[in-house]
């Protein structure tokens, strides 16, 4: 066979997905008998509520086990719709919104129907790992606005209409963000449509997956204002605020026409998402929050431990996340110091595995989020765990000379 690579440019222009890594090399570890604490994943440490549960062994009962329309059930699309009125105060009908296989699947599918080859995508970093890759699949251009600590992680209007270029074809971002757990307010939102609103040829994904994961007042979405929500396409789902990350179910809300694509796009791709997923789903959107506020309880809790914890580590410099349940500390004076062996921590990357690796810690390097400065954790972990974790990090960022 040829020594030239036989795979597909597309595939060869990917890259791997650095949190997926970094838990593979923490479990890899861990299948040696070494006790891994893993603050790699974006996954929530709580099991799914007891009546999602329910509903999904009733649906087995009931025989939902064939195949599901492609954009999801009437039922659910009607009580999306319907969370999306009552807690959003934003009006769709339901042929407007098209239920995906996890909200990964649905920011793919805005993607590959929206981008043609050499659109620019603007994306502020940080931002999710696989945010840049999808715009590579679709053989668009990631346009990227840096942020840092000082700011929050948020960029301004200002800035936002210094990358606008006439190729830019879609704005993309989350809040709460991954990986800072930065929140908009309604204000600087307004501030960013209103730049919007000189540009009608842009499109902008709003990925608010962390939506109830949220420390502040309420969660504000950019769909709110009239005079941009036409191209606002809103990607959430069921996985972090019911914790049901391995059920896969996400959904957009878009305008009609590019919910027609996504379903055009999605029944000559997946079909549709898992008929027992779908039905748990209507149950959790119609039978309420509670199990989402104690778990933001805890989260809340855990949130003030890890920021006290970081906060004591000589070299470290974090702020205080609004969502979410992500740090994103800075580390750069770590970078140039030594470990026992004398390998040179050159970048984030570096850092997470010497951490993975003298501290059997699992994070994540920054530079996989667009911002080689900082590393990702999560606190999606037992308190005890948490303690353990960062004290395994104090005294191994303490070793490095």
């Amino acid at each position: 066979m040829s020594t030239t690579s036989y795979l597909s440019d597309r595939i060869n222009n990917l890259s791997e997905s650095a949190t997926l890594k970094m838990t593979k090399l923490g479990r890899e570890l861990a299948a040696k008998g070494i006790n891994v604490i893993s603050l790699s994943v974006g996954e929530p440490d709580f099991n799914t509520p007891d009546n999602v549960k329910e509903a999904a062994k009733k649906a087995l009962d009931d025989n939902f086990t064939r195949y599901s329309p492609v954009p999801g059930y009437p039922e659910l699309r009607q009580a999306i719709v319907d969370k999306l009125k009552n807690e959003n105060g934003l009006t769709y009908e339901p042929s407007q919104i098209v239920v995906s296989t996890g909200a990964k699947q649905s920011l793919s599918n805005v993607i590959l129907t929206l981008i043609n080859p050499g659109d620019e995508v603007i994306i502020p970093t940080p931002y999710w790992v696989s945010y840049s890759e999808m715009v590579v699949l679709a053989e668009g251009k990631s346009v990227f606005i840096n942020t840092d600590i000082e700011s929050d992680f948020k960029i301004t209007p200002a800035q936002l209409e210094a990358a606008i270029t006439p190729k830019t074809k879609l704005f993309m971002f989350s809040s709460p963000c991954n990986p800072t757990g930065s929140v908009y307010s309604k204000e600087e939102l307004a501030g960013l449509a209103k730049v919007f609103e000189k540009y009608p040829d842009i499109f902008i994904l709003s990925d608010e997956i962390y939506e109830h994961i949220n420390f502040v007042d309420k969660h504000e979405s950019i769909a709110q204002f009239e005079s941009i929500k036409e191209r606002v396409i809103i990607v959430n789902g069921f996985s972090k605020a019911f914790a049901m990350t391995g059920w896969r179910l996400g959904y957009i809300a878009a305008n009609k026409e590019i919910a027609a694509a996504n379903d055009k796009l999605q029944g000559q791709t997946t079909s549709g998402t898992c008929s027992i997923a779908q039905r748990a789903g209507i149950i959790a959107y119609n039978e309420g929050l509670a199990s989402v506020q104690t778990m933001k309880e805890a989260f809340l809790r855990r949130r003030q431990l890890v920021y006290d914890l970081l906060n004591a580590i000589p070299g470290v410099k974090t702020n205080l996340p609004e969502g979410a349940f992500y740090f994103f500390p800075e580390i750069s004076s770590f970078f140039g110091k030594k470990d026992a062996n004398g390998n040179v921590i050159k970048d984030s990357s570096d850092l997470a595995l010497y951490l993975l690796n003298e501290g059997h810690i699992a994070t994540v390097g920054g530079d996989s989020f667009g911002n080689n400065n900082y590393i990702r954790l999560s606190y999606a972990a037992s308190d005890d765990n948490l303690k353990e974790a960062l004290r395994r990090m104090k005294e191994a960022l303490g070793k490095l000379a």
